[in-house]
């Protein structure tokens, strides 16, 4: 004899509805300042390792900072976190490990012999970079192709790996003001109106994207197979590539677009 079905077999299954997890949420919000932090502390550590004199462990401290500095504010908007106190934490930030932190290094490094020029001219930088910072904090316009002046994370780049390629301690007066140009350089650039390029437009969701992808391959593998030629060649070749690109367009006969802000969270 056939049986009929069941009645509760016919019934739909209706799953369950998953309570929102508000832990979970606030620590992916939490995870942009974290970054942040890590940020600061690579600035703090290396402040202390150059009052110690140890250079070669100081200067990668920077470059640490720049990654972690790249990485906050990508994190921020995947995860839709961003928030005003976490730009101006990052703000903050910056000041010590691409500031304060590049500034002491240096002078530990190469302006101890200048006496009191020396110790001005790690300030000139210090100042420069807070200049840098606050200006990019009230600047409204975006264009993603461009910075305006000199970023703060690559101006500390260059006497970063500068130091991390020469780690021995200046002792002459006329290799203090070689150290000396290697300070103001950069931080002059950062408080100028000149542009240079941001890579931040790039979309890797295109087939173009993808040569961007090999190229930062080569790069990382460079990096750790020479790390103290590679991180230099990168440094000054960036701070060069704004005046190559002013020459080109001038020989080119075409306008430059107007320097804007490049948007909030690399400055």
């Amino acid at each position: 004899m056939k049986q009929s079905p069941q009645p509760h077999s016919r019934l739909r299954q209706v799953p369950a509805r998953v309570p929102e997890r508000k832990g979970l949420r606030r620590g992916v919000s939490l995870l942009p300042s974290l970054f942040t932090l890590a940020n600061l502390f690579c600035g703090w550590a290396c402040v202390v390792h150059a009052m110690r004199g140890d250079l070669t462990t100081a200067a990668p401290f920077i470059g640490f900072a720049v990654v972690l500095d790249m990485l906050d504010g990508r994190i921020a908007r995947m995860t839709g976190t961003a928030s005003e106190f976490g730009v101006q934490l990052d703000s903050l930030a910056d000041l010590i490990s691409f500031g304060m932190a590049p500034a002491v290094l240096a002078f530990q490094w190469g302006l101890t012999p200048l006496g009191r020029v020396g110790w001005a001219a790690g300030f000139l930088f210090v100042t420069a970079a807070a200049l840098r910072l606050a200006r990019f904090n009230i600047q409204t316009h975006t264009d993603k192709r461009y910075f305006v002046g000199m970023p703060s994370p690559s101006a500390a780049a260059v006497p970063a790996s500068t130091v991390f390629f020469f780690p021995d301690a200046v002792q002459s007066y006329g290799q203090a003001l070689i150290a000396m140009a290697v300070v103001l350089v950069p931080a002059m650039l950062m408080v100028s109106t000149i542009r240079f390029r941001s890579f931040k437009s790039v979309d890797l969701g295109t087939k173009r994207s993808y040569r961007g992808l090999i190229a930062m391959a080569v790069v990382f593998a460079a990096i750790a197979a020479r790390p103290h030629e590679v991180l230099l060649l990168l440094a000054y070749t960036y701070l060069l590539s704004a005046f190559a690109e002013m020459a080109w367009v001038r020989l080119r006969g075409r306008p430059a677009p107007e320097p804007s802000s490049p948007g909030p969270s690399s400055m």
